[in-house]
């Protein structure tokens, strides 16, 4: 299996040299040349696999430059009821006829970027150690990703981690999970602005192909396939335990803001597995509702960009996004190197040809989007109804899910966190506090280390340089 971008680079690479690049340097994003197509007989065998069995068969598909008793031991040490704390890994949980939530945020972190990161972890640290190079990785985070990347990275031989942060825009606790890290190879720098203009320095920094050589520059953010790739398996698990028989079709509802999470959900319905939709919920920041509604994509900037009480999807500018637009457009890279490296860099987003727009249907989308009061009412009613209670971000999804049922066909919610990241809004809904898992309590009163920069990512370079040496 070979790797090219989405804006045209047809250089064929292999997963392990992407795995350590991020971007591609014509600035694209990698996508493998094709996705593998999974048949009946191979569903059906893999519906008794426990997670890291599923996991270890579909990395496999993608990864051909690591050993298969390698990247089984490395799947293996990841999926762990240890670290995850069930046995499922990812489990189900009913709630009205039909609907039920798949637990992604029983993780170190709390978010269903554990998923990903954990392995993601390992696997860097493998690869480093069979080059004998190290990385230094540059991350963009709304509250989320950077914990989770930092918990997997956090004393790993070869790693260092410089995450960007949008300053004061996190939930305390958020803050707390990567502020409080002491670790000397953690590196937290706080941004004086919105996720987007943190999410613009890592692109710019990793366009500077001199610098990102230099420096071995790579990226956790879901611009890294490896990242989007773990996060393929859970729909196959999910789908596993939502149905008895592989001729029945789910719907997978998403809280979406940076478009990695359900961008692993169309690479999973473009392999094979029965995904009918795709149901993509967003906040106030409803870039990508307004998109699968109109076939415009119009980039918010700062003054533009809420914030919101779910602000890990406080997002305007989708970075994974170009991955689905590579695809919608038939694998054009020219003309997406015109709508992303062009249109949107000139003119702050596009409007999509009819005949271009009109092919979406075929994809499985359906959209929608949520408010602090649609939250709120859901929070309540969930805990209400279910004795559930479910995060600000989840309840985005399961608010947009309950727009988007057909009977017969089981949807799925992806949990995006646990309640207690966002203990203020729970307090406002239920009136009672989230209760942190034991290991986490009191971390709002740890020390915190964090470096406040500027929006410039001229200043984020300079203290790479001087943090390396």
């Amino acid at each position: 299996m070979k790797y090219i971008s989405t804006r045209g680079d047809r250089t064929e690479r292999g997963f392990s040299d992407i795995l350590l690049e991020g971007l591609a340097p014509d600035g694209g994003l990698y996508l493998p040349t094709h996705y593998p197509k999974v048949d009946a007989a191979t569903l059906q065998r893999w519906r008794g696999l426990t997670y890291a069995q599923l996991a270890f068969e579909i990395l496999s598909l993608y990864i051909d430059d690591i050993p298969a008793a390698d990247l089984r031991r490395l799947v293996d040490a990841t999926y762990t009821e240890a670290v995850f704390g069930t046995p499922q890994i990812t489990p189900l949980k009913p709630l009205e006829a039909g609907m039920q939530l798949q637990a992604l945020s029983n993780g170190p972190t709390l978010a269903f970027k554990d998923m990903a990161m954990q392995l993601l972890g390992h696997l860097f640290e493998y690869e480093l150690a069979r080059r004998g190079e190290q990385l230094n990785i540059l991350g963009a985070t709304s509250g989320d990703t950077g914990s989770a990347a930092e918990y997997a990275m956090r004393g790993k031989q070869g790693v260092r981690v410089f995450m960007l942060s949008p300053h004061g825009r996190m939930s305390p606790f958020q803050q707390a999970q990567m502020f409080s890290l002491q670790d000397a190879n953690i590196h937290n720098l706080a941004v004086e602005g919105v996720f987007d203009d943190c999410q613009d320095i890592v692109k710019a920094v990793s366009a500077d192909l001199d610098f990102k050589r230099r420096h071995k520059i790579g990226t956790v953010n879901s611009i890294n396939w490896a990242r989007l790739l773990a996060q393929v398996v859970y729909y196959f698990a999910g789908y596993f335990q939502a149905t008895r028989s592989n001729d029945e079709q789910v719907d997978f509802a998403v809280p979406s803001g940076n478009f990695g999470n359900i961008c692993a959900g169309h690479v999973a319905r473009s392999m094979g597995l029965p995904i009918r939709h795709l149901v993509l919920a967003t906040n106030e920041n409803n870039v990508l509702d307004e998109f699968f509604r109109t076939g415009t994509y119009r980039v918010r900037g700062s003054a533009e960009t809420f914030e919101t009480s779910s602000p890990s999807m406080d997002i305007s500018k989708a970075s994974n996004f170009e991955r689905f637009v590579y695809d919608l457009l038939g694998r054009d890279g020219a003309r997406t190197q015109a709508l992303f490296g062009d249109a949107v860099a000139r003119q702050g987003g596009f409007t999509l040809a009819p005949a271009e727009f009109a092919r979406v249907a075929g994809f499985g989308f359906v959209s929608g989007s949520s408010s602090h009061a649609d939250r709120l009412a859901t929070i309540r009613d969930t805990f209400q109804r279910f004795g559930v209670m479910i995060d600000t971000h989840t309840a985005d999804g399961l608010k947009v899910a309950r727009a988007h049922c057909t009977p017969g066909v089981p949807m799925v919610v992806l949990e995006t966190a646990l309640p207690a990241k966002f203990a203020e809004t729970i307090r406002e809904a239920l009136g009672v506090d989230p209760e942190p898992p034991a290991a986490l309590r009191g971390i709002e009163d740890l020390p915190k280390r964090f470096t406040v920069v500027p929006p410039d990512a001229a200043v984020v370079q300079r203290y790479i340089e001087t943090h390396t040496a």
